[in-house]
């Protein structure tokens, strides 16, 4: 779809943003389709996020995505928020539609499963138990893409098990919620395991937990991309399990946003992920 008639701009809201790898992402694509627009870091504030949305669509934004702190926060502020966004709780886009009301759904569910399915064909969410580490915004869409893939069994462990539970409770079957001190023994049995949690994380502690108990054959998964390894991801590797990290999970949950925006689905490429790779 061309856009002659003017200039094409979306953004990430974020506190802090300017370590986010979405900018380089869509501004890749601009450039791929021979568009005019650009993709800019937001720095705002929670207490000017209402602000900050209502002034897209004055300054002829066409959305924009969302990430911490802001996720949870939007659903109170824009005009409509979907089935998926209300079912997991938060909401990672925003569109501006054409009266200037603003739309709110959340695509990181999306970008999860097709970022496993990118890099581990054949991948099945039914193969096994999984195990599903933390219990943040980032748990609930990966959960919720789990089970609307088929999984049979969730285990889901927090260090704070109310919450952990609340989600369970909430989703009900096929999630269940395992106190923290079961972490270990959880994997036991595992066809999959995914660190949702920001432990591992550049200028966060590891992800304390030891994987014995789990399957060779399983995949662990994390949701982090800086670094690319975390030390979790770096031990199953290590002891001869497959490993997918975060980076395809930002990328893919890019192609929505760009649908909604402009009507275009772009493709996540090789060369898309290389190129971010070595900004990492």
């Amino acid at each position: 779809m061309a856009h002659p008639d003017r200039f094409l701009l979306a953004g990430v809201m974020g506190w802090p943003v300017m370590h986010s790898r979405s900018p380089m992402l869509h501004n890749y694509w601009f450039k791929q389709h021979g568009l005019a627009g650009n993709y800019v870091p937001l720095a705002i504030r929670p207490e000017g996020l209402a602000a900050a949305l209502g002034a897209l669509h004055p300054l002829g934004f066409a959305g924009c995505n969302l990430t911490i702190p802001h996720k949870q926060q939007a659903m109170k502020i824009v005009d409509e928020v979907d089935t998926l966004a209300r079912s997991i709780g938060a909401i990672s886009c925003v569109v501006v539609r054409a009266d200037g009301s603003l739309s709110g759904t959340n695509n990181d569910c999306y970008g999860f499963i097709h970022n496993i399915r990118q890099e581990q064909p054949g991948w099945r969410a039914d193969a096994g138990p999984i195990a599903v580490i933390g219990a943040g915004g980032g748990s609930r869409a990966v959960c919720y893409g789990l089970a609307r893939e088929g999984a049979k069994e969730i285990r889901l462990l927090n260090r704070t098990f109310a919450r952990a539970k609340g989600i369970a409770d909430e989703f009900g079957k096929p999630i269940n919620a395992l106190p923290w001190e079961q972490r270990h023994e959880a994997l036991e049995g595992a066809a999959m395991v995914v660190n949702t949690t920001s432990c591992g994380m550049v200028g966060q502690p590891a992800l304390d937990i030891t994987l014995d108990k789990l399957p060779q054959g399983a995949l662990a998964a994390d949701i982090i991309y800086i670094p690319l390894e975390t030390p979790f991801l770096a031990a199953a590797r290590k002891r001869g399990n497959r490993t997918t990290n975060g980076l395809g999970m930002l990328l893919n949950q890019g192609r929505p946003a760009w649908k909604a925006w402009f009507g275009i689905e772009p493709e996540v490429t090789a060369e898309l992920r290389a190129m971010v790779e070595r900004t990492i």
